[in-house]
């Protein structure tokens, strides 16, 4: 049989349709294109593509039982190294990942590794009836702190090993950036929600509402019985760029605004937290959280929206994937500009005036690149004399995010950086005897996927800590 060069195509809803709903873009392979893609796999003895997953997943052999049409045999081999294949499928950057390593792409397009990975959980999920073995108990309890992906895997990890598991969310819904910070669009809370109800017929206990470090410490929490905490509470804080304006209304933060979206459902017709009613959207960064940040935008009734990076397209960080929706859905992109002041209204004849101290737009500068910087990325610099105004009403600062400080300043012994992030050790150990941590909290702000390797990392840590204890 002659190779398929190209990946089989995902369907996904039309620009025109998708831009005004907040349903999945993608719309998932059937079943006959699943076993098409899987064809296409080599089965190569030294498994590249397995290097390239942070969590190690078999991808030859899931992929070879989708190809005899063993889909739950296949779910079965993902499941033994992922605790969220449903979400992996869907937000993983598989491009530069386990896909970046296939054997395929080195002449032709690599195996669509992550979209067989999504059919097959998709496929798992929409079993009437799924068996979960639940490990005898081993006795001992841990303390996961965050519902993130980090916290989740470490969670599931330790719970097929017979832990007593106790994950603590400072929000009302698990999940932590899979439900706040990913649009619906591109990943279904519905999703999420079904990968948590799995870990809690792990008899994993999931605790909402309490933030560790005002409703409890962590030294409470070994008071209490738990014999090992993991830290795996994100990189939630921030991050802006100090210029003027910053503090007028109709600012926000990426973080403020996706929350206000997908958690607490700003974009229904009578919503609690309303963020915006049309108007024009400047969204500041040019990753994939600003990529989520301006297509919701545009979902939520924004005219126009811009995003505003002040590096070219090449060194542009969000998925190719994201950004090509963004554009087929309208965005509007000004790349090489950086902006310098936003721009308020002040009328100071009517100081009733109801747009006083509402953002009136923000001012640019243009830029060209110079040599490169520390990270091999070629420096932006500013073209003087050529600023300009764009007309918007509202701004969104997408440009990163770090751990926020309330367990360091609520927890002894703690070592961070000088970024905040938590310090470990090989193991995920923290310098406080007991703690682990992981994800974005140990990092900053980066993916899913390394979150959860980092999580499986903390969860190995924790099981080897403790059987030396025993």
């Amino acid at each position: 049989m002659a190779l398929i060069e190209k990946k089989n195509e995902m369907p996904v809803q039309t620009p025109e349709e998708r831009a005004h709903n907040f349903k999945e873009v993608a719309l998932g392979y059937s079943e006959e294109t699943a076993l098409n893609e899987a064809s296409r796999c080599l089965h190569c003895p030294t498994q590249p593509c397995v290097t390239g997953c942070p969590v190690n997943i078999h991808i030859p052999d899931f992929i070879a039982k989708v190809k005899e049409g063993k889909f739950e045999e296949a779910y079965q081999i993902i499941s033994e190294t992922s605790s969220l294949p449903a979400v992996c499928g869907r937000v993983c950057p598989q491009e530069s990942q386990c896909e970046s390593k296939c054997t395929m792409g080195i002449r032709f397009e690599p195996v669509g590794i992550g979209r067989l990975e999504r059919f097959v959980a998709d496929y798992h999920n929409s079993l009437s009836y799924i068996k979960i073995n639940v490990p005898e108990s081993n006795g001992h309890k841990v303390a996961i702190i965050g519902s993130g992906p980090s916290g989740l895997t470490c969670a599931g990890d330790l719970a097929k090993k017979g832990y007593k598991v106790t994950v603590f969310e400072a929000l009302h819904t698990p999940g932590g950036v899979l439900v706040y910070g990913i649009p619906e669009f591109r990943l279904p809370k519905s999703i999420v929600a079904k990968e948590v109800d799995t870990l809690k017929k792990l008899n994993v206990d999931i605790e909402t509402n309490v933030v560790i470090g005002k409703t409890l410490t962590i030294d409470e929490l070994f008071e209490d019985g738990y014999e090992a905490v993991f830290i795996g509470t994100g990189a939630g804080l921030p991050n802006f760029m100090n210029i003027p304006g910053e503090s007028l209304k109709g600012v926000y933060s990426a973080n403020e605004f996706l929350t206000r979206s997908n958690l607490m459902k700003a974009y229904k017709e009578d919503p609690i937290t309303p963020i915006m009613k049309g108007g024009n959207v400047a969204v500041v960064g040019g990753g994939n959280v600003a990529m989520d940040a301006a297509r919701t935008a545009l979902r939520l009734g924004a005219e126009k929206v811009y995003i505003v990076y002040r590096r070219s397209m090449e060194e542009l960080p969000a998925r190719k994937e994201e950004v090509e929706h963004a554009k087929e859905e309208g965005v509007d992109f000004r790349l090489l500009n950086n902006p310098v002041e936003i721009l308020g209204y002040n009328n100071p004849d009517d100081p009733r005036d109801p747009k006083n101290g509402f953002v009136a737009g923000i001012r640019c500068i243009k830029m060209e690149l110079g040599e490169a910087d520390a990270s091999g990325r070629r420096r932006p610099v500013e073209i003087p004399g050529s600023e300009f105004v764009l007309d918007v009403d509202t701004i969104i600062m997408a440009i990163g995010t770090s751990p926020n400080p309330l367990i360091k300043n609520t927890t002894e012994g703690l070592e961070v950086n000088k970024r905040g992030g938590i310090v470990i050790d090989e193991s995920g150990l923290t310098s406080r005897n007991g703690v682990f941590a992981g994800g974005d909290a140990v990092t900053g702000a980066a993916t899913v996927i390394s979150a959860m390797g980092a999580g499986k990392l903390a969860a190995r840590g924790i099981d080897e800590y403790l059987s030396n204890k025993r």
